[in-house]
């Protein structure tokens, strides 16, 4: 057994993109210790053979490499930082690598309290299903060292992972994606509201864009929406969530967003 496979994963945000995520990494073999509110998210981890903690603090004291995946900047705070956060409970050489889309600021403050080399920045793209599969794409941006260490265990669930610079530089790239996503996305249910009026059935047209020049991954997501009866506005508040996030950090750098911002806030999903 390698050193890097003795390592104890620590697992904070055990939900939609979190619990699979420590699924994958215990059936790889890894030591998880994950910290989970709800009952039967509790069952279902223990079963597969996690250890829990009883709160965060602990599960970030036991934690050689600690995994944060929430929603947004204020769950990262309220678990993360502060007097009684985990990275308060972090050992000297323990690493954090957070999932979490959030703004620079919060990136920031998180390499202030560890230090550049012992955070790295791997907001994610893709879906709990692709999680499942192993087959997440993951940006990764900081410490080369300190990537090369986690990526054993960022493996498990990510089959791309791919990096993109300094701390900091994927949360800007996972930002930009979030932005051309949204647009594309409005865009998107433009042309199957345009289909419908003209009487084009709606899944014949996703199939043939799935083929054609005017595909895209937000198309897709409409195929499968459409096949499984879905709801496709379901990603409406994570989108939300990153325009806002996109904005502040358009604001801290001085530049525009442009006709992105334009296209991605002036369709019919309701991103604002």
């Amino acid at each position: 057994m390698t050193s890097d496979e003795r390592m104890r994963i620590g697992f904070v945000g055990t939900g939609q993109m979190g619990e699979p995520m420590v699924h994958r990494l215990l059936a790889d073999g890894w030591p998880v210790l994950a910290f989970a509110r709800r009952a039967e998210v509790r069952a279902r981890l223990t079963a597969a053979g996690a250890d829990l903690g009883d709160t965060v603090g602990a599960v970030a004291a036991g934690s050689d490499i600690l995994v944060v995946c929430m929603f947004d900047d204020a769950q990262v705070r309220e678990i993360a930082l502060g007097p009684d956060g985990a990275l308060s409970r972090l050992g000297d050489g323990a690493v954090l690598v957070n999932h979490t889309t959030v703004t620079l600021g919060v990136v920031r403050d998180l390499v202030d309290v560890l230090g550049e080399d012992r955070v790295v920045d791997a907001p994610v793209s893709g879906t709990a299903a692709e999680i499942a599969q192993g087959r997440l794409r993951v940006l990764v941006g900081g410490n080369p060292e300190t990537i090369e260490q986690v990526t054993p265990a960022v493996r498990s669930y990510g089959d791309t992972i791919l990096p993109t610079g300094g701390t900091g530089s994927a949360t800007l790239v996972k930002l930009v994606n979030n932005l051309l996503f949204a647009a594309h996305a409005q865009v998107a249910e433009d042309a199957l509201r345009l289909a419908g009026e003209l009487g084009v059935d709606q899944a014949k047209l996703l199939d043939a864009l799935a083929v054609c020049s005017g595909g895209s991954n937000a198309l897709r997501y409409s195929q499968v929406s459409v096949a499984s009866g879905g709801n496709r506005n379901g990603a409406v508040p994570y989108i939300r969530k990153d325009l806002a996030s996109c904005r502040t950090a358009a604001e801290e750098l001085g530049v525009s967003l442009g006709f992105l911002e334009q296209v991605a806030t002036s369709g019919p999903l309701p991103f604002t």
